[in-house]
């Protein structure tokens, strides 16, 4: 059974960091797209940034500049750096991946890990 499990959210001042983590385990053929997406209260979920197995990244508009999105390809893990965190960076992050087993890909999502940056 494969799952994804973050790591990594809090709370913290505006200006800070934090990293979180994605780790996929379990039977898989190979993981395709990687990505993080967040969710404010009452809002729609959005993506944040998403790297591709070959290291191709896309990040919203919103985040350029400020988030790193990192994978490493022998852990299964996708990173995210966010640095110059903004109150509007609160949210509910979650972690995504297209993952192949045998001969069909399927949409994989972490449980989510809260962000909370305070002004």
């Amino acid at each position: 059974q494969v799952q994804l499990v973050e790591s990594g959210g809090g709370l913290v001042q505006a200006g800070g960091s934090l990293r979180l983590s994605c780790a996929a385990s379990g039977s898989m053929t190979s993981i395709h797209a990687m990505g993080w997406y967040r969710q404010a209260p009452g809002k729609q979920r959005e993506l944040v940034a998403s790297i591709t197995s070959g290291g191709n990244k896309n990040y919203a508009d919103s985040v350029k500049g400020r988030f790193t999105i990192s994978r490493d390809n022998a852990k299964n893990t996708v990173y995210l750096q966010m640095n110059s965190l903004k109150p509007e960076d609160t949210a509910v992050y979650y972690c995504n991946a297209g993952i192949v087993i045998t001969t069909s890909m399927y949409d994989y999502w972490g449980q989510g890990t809260q962000v909370t940056v305070s002004s």
